[in-house]
């Protein structure tokens, strides 16, 4: 690897505190962005905006998403910010270049009927399905991303109060756990967990069937497979249930800050996609409630 694409991906591990797939991705997208230099016999240190945009239109022809284009375009210009500060090259060459536009998708969700029927498919009867039960409980109470959930520590759960801590991308918040998912959760942690860890120091929250902390893999083959036991036709993935999560809550009436602040969105804008499934629930409301409708 180029030493400064090293230096570059060092800086940004332990200066912008990004989540480790964030990471992964500018890790990806550089490399392939220096094969493609290489490939081509271009210096890099001298590379202008038109090659940077013959880059991009390669990246199209390779049926990239525009949403995939976008984000290689940022590892680029992040990469190139880095090497002028530290006097590498004398300008960006990505700096008049705009990101393709990318047209806003509507969140799958689940409706209140098929989450029921998920929820009911873990079984509490070994200590798999008493894990399970917990987890995909814990999922939809909380709205956590993944990479958050499979990240918690026994420690950052408070079951007397009744709310997890998460941590993520260096910030905190506290987030209320439900009666449901909170006795899930109480079950797994004294009657399972103890029995699947094989090491007493293990502070993972959620584990596998060898005692080792949960991934993302695990986690949506589990997902995955109790959506096919309910015999929901619908895609269903972790991400879903943080969707579900949301919308629910906002059909129920809770405010979109709220939800912000739960969901950890650091813009409002992120959380405003929601407001459209709400629409439906109003219509409907007004519907039904006004004299005139």
């Amino acid at each position: 690897m180029d030493k400064y694409v090293t230096y570059f991906l060092d800086f940004i591990k332990k200066d912008k505190k990004l989540s480790e797939n964030t990471l992964q991705s500018y890790r990806r997208d550089i490399l392939q962005y220096m094969a493609y230099v290489s490939k081509n016999k271009i210096n890099y240190f001298k590379v202008n905006s038109e090659q940077i945009v013959e880059y991009l239109k390669y990246l199209k022809e390779m049926n990239k998403k525009a949403s995939t284009v976008s984000r290689n375009l940022a590892s680029i210009r992040s990469f190139y910010q880095f090497l002028q500060r530290n006097k590498k090259v004398k300008s960006n060459p990505t700096e008049r270049i705009q990101s393709p536009k990318i047209e806003k998708r509507v969140p799958s969700i689940l409706s209140a009927k098929e989450i029921e029927l998920l929820l009911e498919q873990p079984k509490d009867v070994d200590l798999k399905g008493t894990r399970d039960k917990a987890m995909l409980e814990f999922a939809y109470a909380t709205g956590m991303r993944v990479t958050e959930i499979i990240s918690l520590n026994l420690e950052d759960v408070n079951l007397e109060e009744g709310y997890v801590v998460c941590k993520y991308n260096g910030r905190e918040r506290s987030i209320p756990l439900g009666s449901i998912a909170l006795k899930a959760l109480k079950e797994y942690i004294k009657s399972a967990r103890p029995i699947l860890i094989k090491d007493e120091e293990n502070k993972a929250l959620f584990v596998n069937v060898n005692g080792q902390r949960l991934t993302r893999q695990g986690f949506w083959k589990i997902v995955k497979y109790y959506k096919e036991q309910a015999c929901i036709t619908k895609e269903i993935t972790p991400h879903i249930l943080r969707h579900s999560f949301a919308t629910h809550l906002l059909q129920n009436g809770a405010e979109l800050k709220a939800i912000q602040t739960m969901l950890g969105h650091s813009d409002i804008s992120s959380t405003q996609v929601y407001m459209q499934f709400q629409d439906e629930s109003l219509t409907g409301i007004y519907k039904k409630t006004h004299p005139r409708a």
